[in-house]
C-alpha cells in the first residue's frame, strides 16, 4: 500500500515521521502521531530490534508490547553498523518533518541523530528525544527505564504495604511520558507551520514520573506531611480501598461530603458523617484505616452484586476488581468503544486516546522491513 495515495487522510496528513523508538515511550509518540494520519516509518536493523518480542503472544506476530506501539506505521529495515553514514537515511531525513529516538545524548551523536546533524540534512526539522534523565545533569548519558522514574520519584516508597518498597505493575512512567512527548510533538508542528522553524524536543521519564509525583513532593517540601504506603487506601480521601465481598472484590471511592453522608447512611452508620475524625476529605484520607475496616465489615456480609447494587443506587462509584481476562468481557468495556480494532492476531488494539475526527482506521503492526521496497521507491532509491 502507498500510504501518500490509499491511506485514508488525518489531521496529520502529510507528515512524515521518522520513529527510531523502541520498547514504549518513543514509540507510543510515534503510534499517537500515526493514529492522527502521520505517515510514520518505523527504522530498525535488519535483524530486528529487541523490542519486536516483548511479551510474546505468538511467533507469527511478535510481542503485544510491539503490536500496540506499532500499529498504523510502515517498517523500514537497515544495515545499522553504519547508520550515520547510510544515504538512504540522508535521503529519509532530507523529507521528514519529524524524527523520534529515546537514546541518551552521547548515543544520539554517535548515531548521527543529533540535532546538529539532522538539522544539516533538513533545516526545519523537528527531534523529540525521550532520555531517561534530564540532558542538563550530570546523569545526562546514562540508560533507565520506567522503573528508574518510580524509584527515583519517590513513588515506589509510598506504593504498596509498606514492608517493601513496590513498583507499579503497569509502566505508568513509560506510557505517560509517550503521551506528553505526542503533546510536545505536536506543539512543534504547529510553531513549524507557523514560522517555517523546527527544534529540539525533549522530554525524560524522570521529568514525568517527578510531574506525577508533584503535590506529594510539595507536601514534603513544605513539611506539611510525609506520605508512607497505604496499600490500596487514598491517602487524601476516604473509603477509598478495595474491598472483600462473599464473591470477589470491589473498588469503593469516596470523595466529598456529601457523598460520604450518603455512604454513612447506606452502611447504617449515619453518625459517621458527624465524627471529628472524618470531617473532611482529608481528614478521611488520613484517618482511612479505621474507616476501611467499618466498610469492609459491611462488604463481607455481602456479594458483590449486592454491594455495587447499593452504592450505585446512591451515587457512590463502586466497580468490580477484574483480571485482565475479565475485564475484556466486562460490559462496561466491551459497550465502550474503547478498541479501536484488532489486527491479525485478534489482539484488541486501544489505539486514540481522545475520540476526534481526523484519526485513520487502525492498521496491524508491520512485519520487519514490510514496507521497504515501498520506501526506497518513493525516495528515488534502489
Amino acid at each position: 500500500m502507498n500510504v501518500s495515495e490509499d491511506a485514508p487522510k488525518g489531521l496529520l496528513d502529510g507528515v512524515k515521521v521518522l520513529d527510531f523508538g523502541r520498547y514504549i515511550a518513543a514509540p507510543l509518540c510515534a503510534a499517537l502521531l500515526a493514529d492522527l494520519g502521520a505517515d510514520v516509518i518505523r527504522v530498525e536493523p535488519s535483524q530486528g530490534a529487541s523490542d519486536r518480542e516483548v511479551m510474546p503472544v505468538g511467533e507469527a506476530v511478535g510481542g503485544a508490547l510491539y503490536l500496540q506501539m506499532n500499529r498504523n506505521k510502515r517498517s523500514l529495515a537497515i544495515d545499522f553498523a553504519r547508520l550515520p553514514d547510510q544515504p538512504m537515511l540522508r535521503a529519509l531525513v532530507a523529507t521528514a518533518d519529524v524524527v523520534v529516538v529515546n537514546m541518551p545524548p552521547r548515543q544520539l551523536a554517535k548515531a548521527g541523530l543529533d540535532f546538529d546533524t539532522l538539522r544539516g540534512l533538513r533545516p526545519d526539522i523537528i527531534l523529540t528525544s525521550v532520555t531517561a534523565y534530564s540532558t542538563k545533569g550530570a546523569s545526562r548519558d546514562v540508560t533507565g527505564f520506567d522503573g528508574t522514574g518510580q524509584a527515583l520519584s519517590g513513588a515506589m516508597h509510598i506504593t504498596g504495604s509498606g514492608e517493601i518498597p513496590t513498583r507499579a505493575a503497569v509502566s505508568y512512567v513509560d506510557y505517560s511520558t509517550g503521551i506528553a512527548a505526542a503533546y510536545a510533538t505536536l506543539a512543534a508542528l504547529y510553531r513549524k507551520a507557523r514560522t517555517g522553524e523546527g527544534q529540539q524536543v525533549e522530554i525524560s521519564l524522570l521529568k514525568t514520573a517527578l510531574a506525577i509525583m508533584n503535590p506529594i513532593l510539595i507536601e514534603a517540601a513544605t513539611g506539611a506531611r510525609h506520605r508512607v504506603a497505604t496499600g490500596n487506601r487514598s491517602p487524601i480521601s476516604g473509603p477509598s480501598d478495595a474491598f472483600e465481598t462473599r464473591d470477589g472484590w470491589v473498588m469503593i471511592q469516596v470523595i466529598g461530603d456529601a457523598m460520604f453522608a450518603r455512604l454513612a447512611d447506606v452502611i447504617g452508620k449515619p453518625t459517621l458523617a458527624n465524627a471529628p475524625e472524618y470531617a473532611s476529605d482529608i481528614k478521611r484520607g488520613e484517618n482511612g484505616a479505621a474507616l476501611s475496616d467499618v466498610v469492609a465489615a459491611w462488604c463481607r456480609e455481602k456479594t458483590s452484586g449486592e454491594v455495587m447494587g447499593i452504592l450505585s443506587a446512591a451515587r457512590i462509584p463502586c466497580v468490580p476488581i477484574l483480571g485482565p481476562a475479565e475485564a475484556l468481557m466486562s460490559p462496561e468495556i466491551r459497550g465502550g468503544g474503547y478498541f479501536s480494532g484488532s489486527d491479525p492476531a485478534n489482539a484488541p488494539l486501544v489505539a486514540s486516546l481522545a475520540d476526534i475526527a481526523g484519526t485513520v482506521p487502525v492498521r496491524p503492526a508491520p512485519a520487519l522491513g514490510e514496507h521497504n521496497r515501498e520506501i526506497l521507491e518513493e525516495l528515488s532509491m534502489t
